[in-house]
Order: structure tokens, then C-alpha cells, then sequence
């Protein structure tokens, strides 16, 4: 996070999405961070406003502070553990929502490995040679013509630090309003990117319920 930056996060309370004894999950809005930064001010976070209400509250998975959407967190530490093997298996199911700059393919699967731009940090970068295995699935949805934009639909089988966002600009079709990817931001309409995690699904760990949870965009 760029020095410079000054931090102006969302004041509306988090909108709670789905609740049970082990977890909580809300809809961040964009421009929030998941979880606390560095610096003082950096510290207004979706991890922080969950803790006043539930001190013993764990970290399960972050979004970009760009990104709205779906965010887990574990509400004491056995959950996390729980947790925490479910994603490293892989088994949850997670969706992304993306308006992206021209015509996209109709369905593409993105295999290119990533890797930490350190000079130009929290950049993330190409690299064929010493990048780690990251793998993006896209469908197209819908493509305005007049924008010159599609909507698209995106299922991250890796979990990489913007993974989703490296992908989309390698192949040609950076996330509109994208400050640190899309060459020209500012031709986006709205002052945010447009990325939004609107489904995720998982078994719950103890109940061994099916989980299927929904937000949809504001763009």
C-alpha cells in the first residue's frame, strides 16, 4: 500500500449474509479492508468491526480492500482449524462476479503461474519460471456492445494474491476501475472496481451441511 494513500473506508455497518454458532459471514463493501493494516490508520477493518462483537473471532480468507462481497470469518479457533483444512482441500467453491474491459472469450481456463512484483509491491506479476501454480475459470455473461465491457463469471481454483485480477489483465481483459492493473481506470464509470465474490459454498465442518451463500453486485 502506497504511502501516499489515504484510507477512506466505507462507514455503513457490515451486512450480515449468513450466521450460525461457528461462523459469520458479511458482505464487504469495496474500499474496506478485510483486516487491519500496517499503520494506525490503516486499522478500520471487516476483521476489526467483527471482534466487537465477537472477541474470539478468527480470520478464515481476506478480499482485496478493492473488492466487495462475501467474507468469512470463524468465530472461535476450532472453527478456524475447520476451516482452514476445508480450503486447503480445496472444496470450497468460490465465485466472482467482474465487468471487464472488451470482449471476453465465451469460456476460458487461465493457467498462469504468479509471483510477487517485489519492487513494485503488492503488485503481483507473470512469471512461467519461478510463479506459482494459479488457475482461473471464466464464463461469460453478458457483453455491452456500447461499453465495449462484459460481464463475466469467475471460479478461482487457486488462491492466489490478486489472482484474479493478474489473469484478467494477462489475457487482454483487465477488471474496469482496476487502479493497479487496468491501464486506463478512471474509464470506468463508478469509483471502485468492479469485482464482487458473490457465491461461496461449502460443508460445514460439524453440522456437515450444505452451504450455498449469495451477494449480488452493485454494478
Amino acid at each position: 500500500m502506497a504511502e501516499s494513500f489515504v484510507y477512506c473506508p466505507p462507514v455503513s455497518p457490515l451486512n450480515v449474509l449468513y450466521e450460525d454458532d461457528d461462523f459469520i459471514v458479511v458482505d464487504k463493501t469495496a474500499g474496506l479492508l478485510s483486516v487491519p493494516g500496517r499503520l494506525p490508520q490503516h486499522q478500520d477493518s471487516a476483521y476489526l468491526r467483527i471482534l466487537k462483537q465477537y472477541p474470539q473471532a478468527k480470520v478464515t480468507h481476506r478480499l482485496d480492500m478493492a473488492t466487495s462481497g462475501i467474507l468469512l470469518f470463524a468465530k472461535h479457533r476450532d472453527a478456524e482449524v475447520a476451516m482452514s483444512k476445508i480450503f486447503q482441500a480445496r472444496t470450497v467453491k468460490k465465485q466472482y462476479i467482474a465487468l471487464v474491459d472488451g470482449k471476453s472469450p465465451m469460456q476460458t481456463h487461465i493457467d498462469v503461474p504468479l509471483i510477487t512484483d517485489w519492487p513494485n509491491r503488492p503488485k503481483q506479476k507473470v512469471d512461467f519460471e519461478e510463479g506459482k501454480k494459479a488457475q482461473t475459470n471464466l464464463s461469460l455473461l453478458e457483453f455491452d456492445a456500447q461499453l465495449n465491457i462484459s460481464r463475466v463469471s469467475l471460479e478461482p481454483i487457486t488462491g492466489r494474491s490478486h489472482q484474479l485480477r493478474v489473469h484478467l489483465m494477462h489475457i487482454g481483459h483487465p477488471i474496469m476501475g482496476d487502479k493497479l492493473y487496468h491501464p486506463h481506470p478512471q474509464k470506468f464509470s463508478l469509483d471502485r472496481m468492479a469485482l464482487h465474490a458473490n457465491q461461496l459454498e461449502f460443508v460445514h465442518p460439524f453440522t456437515k451441511k450444505e452451504i450455498h451463500i449469495k451477494s449480488m453486485p452493485l454494478f
